[in-house]
């Protein structure tokens, strides 16, 4: 598992460190989240979560948030891009790195791929590990117990995401059914729009397991029952949730989110808008939010999240490569 322990020291070498850049002074009295995904989901508790903290611990005076679906986050990627909208952030996490990698085209006509490098990266405020969970009345009590019936009859087992596939939720579960000895790309994977609609897809009935972010699972843990998270550690706001790697399979992963400004943000509105970023981690305002959804705190700002970018690229390159994603 080198490159899952790469990728950790890679974002745990920004774990809980400050930035000490001084920013000239520049008044941010109100921000605009753009969440390219449904209600639910990771990037919109991420973005919701974070503008409560700033607004309650008066960093800002308001905000709002706007959630702009489709194309596994490339409409809302589009639109920064293309409209420049001031006052307003884009929440992203690791898909933003695997679109580009899986060459999957976007909203702007003729633009081919888009990265991180057509937005402004601010900073990463947070990492989410990924989590496997059944419904609260499922027979399966833990992960061996869905990984048997998979190796029994694959056709049962249909695995609920909250993206496309190649996303983040896609590969969480295709690390774990790997990490048992199956072929992760036969396993059935059916894509929703955002964690919410994911969950109501296995509470139905029409999945059997979800994969997604532990932090997605939290406020649903009278619904479902978590059976395997991809910590190397169990997690103390998650104590009940095994880890996947004590019940014998080495999966251990996490996904960082951040927050993007459009094409041409200036430089000090960048400063300033990572400098609150990270000061607001210290206090308890955020620290109420972070329990609430088990995240690992980091603050990885301006040109290191840019570094760490770059190095994922490569990371995640390999490791679609290795799971026949690319």
């Amino acid at each position: 598992m080198k490159l899952f322990k790469s990728f950790f020291s890679v974002l745990f070498s920004a774990v809980l460190l400050l930035s000490t850049t001084t920013v000239n002074s520049i008044a941010i009295e109100k921000l605009h989240f753009v969440i390219g995904g449904g209600a639910g989901g990771g990037w919109d508790g991420t973005a919701r979560g974070t503008g409560e903290a700033l607004t309650k611990a008066g960093f800002l005076q308001s905000a709002s948030f706007e959630n702009m679906s489709g194309g596994g986050g490339g409409k809302a990627l589009a639109y920064m891009i293309n409209t420049k909208p001031e006052n307003t952030i884009l929440v992203q996490s690791t898909p933003l790195v695997l679109r580009s990698i899986t060459r999957h085209k976007g909203y702007v006509s003729g633009s081919g791929t888009l990265s991180y490098k057509d937005v402004v990266p601010i900073a990463g405020v947070i990492g989410d590990y990924g989590a496997i969970a059944v419904a609260k009345d499922s027979p399966y009590k833990n992960f061996k117990d869905v990984v048997d019936a998979y190796k029994a009859n694959p056709s049962s087992i249909k695995m609920a995401g909250g993206s496309v596939r190649g996303s983040m939720d896609h590969l969480i579960g295709a690390l774990a059914f790997q990490a048992a000895g199956a072929n992760p790309n036969d396993v059935a994977y059916i894509p929703y729009d955002a964690g919410g609609k994911a969950l109501a897809g296995l509470l139905s009935g029409e999945t059997q397991i979800i994969s997604t972010g532990l932090g997605e699972l939290m406020g649903a843990r009278d619904q479902v029952r978590i059976i395997g998270i991809t910590a190397p550690d169990r997690v103390a706001d998650a104590p009940d949730a095994p880890t996947l790697k004590e019940q014998g399979y080495d999966v251990q992963f996490v996904n960082w989110r951040g927050f993007f400004g459009p094409p041409g943000m200036s430089n000090k509105e960048k400063k300033a808008i990572a400098k609150m970023l990270g000061d607001v981690q210290k206090t308890p305002e955020w620290e109420a939010v972070r329990a609430r959804n088990a995240w690992v705190n980091i603050y990885n700002p301006d040109k290191k999240f840019v570094k760490f970018l770059k190095t994922q690229t490569k990371e995640m390159t390999a490791l679609m490569k290795k799971l026949g994603v690319i």
